[in-house]
């Protein structure tokens, strides 16, 4: 039986906050909570936004992964968070890099983890249907997004090999008996 989505919203909640107490246990002070938001698309499986506190995921990685989700991604985007709070707000311009030492650090004193700056889970969750286009040196696979502003005529894609403007495939059509 699988969670729901608001199951997973408080399972995801939950680690959230075992990361911040760990850290807080670990480093002796206390952070503000981030807002979080499971509304990422793309191939990213999260996102830390610093200015704003923010956490940010993305459900279908995280509904297709969901133990590794939780043990690795949220530890990995809570470990900005906490870097930007102890090393990089309002410290001049020694920037803090997104993956540096001190990221480094925090993951594996704080949360005991290897630090690896990518996921290795599988996007085929992630796959959109296509739509099928071509010019004169080969066959494309255009999203349904970008198949629908051609549609509208709002864009116009052009080959990156031949430079040709894609038109689309006709499908062939099976004659009636």
């Amino acid at each position: 039986m699988s969670a729901t989505p608001a199951q997973l919203a408080s399972l995801l909640q939950q680690r959230v906050e075992a990361c911040f107490v760990q850290a807080e246990a670990h480093l002796g002070r206390t952070f503000a909570r981030p807002r979080i938001y499971c509304n990422m698309r793309g191939r990213a499986a999260g996102s830390a936004r610093l200015q704003t506190w923010e956490l940010r995921f993305n459900p279908a990685l995280y509904q297709a992964n969901q133990q590794a989700f939780l043990a690795e991604v949220v530890p990995h985007e809570v470990a900005h968070l906490l870097v930007y709070a102890l090393w990089g707000e309002g410290r001049g311009k020694a920037r803090v890099l997104p993956h540096g030492t001190q990221w480094q650090s925090m993951m594996r004193q704080v949360f005991g983890l290897e630090p690896r700056t990518t996921h290795s889970f599988d996007l085929a969750v992630l796959a959109q249907p296509t739509m099928p286009y071509r010019c004169h040196c080969q066959q494309h696979q255009l999203s349904v997004r970008r198949h629908n502003k051609v549609v509208r005529g709002e864009a116009r894609y052009h080959c990156r090999r031949c430079k040709q403007p894609l038109e689309r495939e006709q499908q062939e059509s099976v004659p009636a008996e």
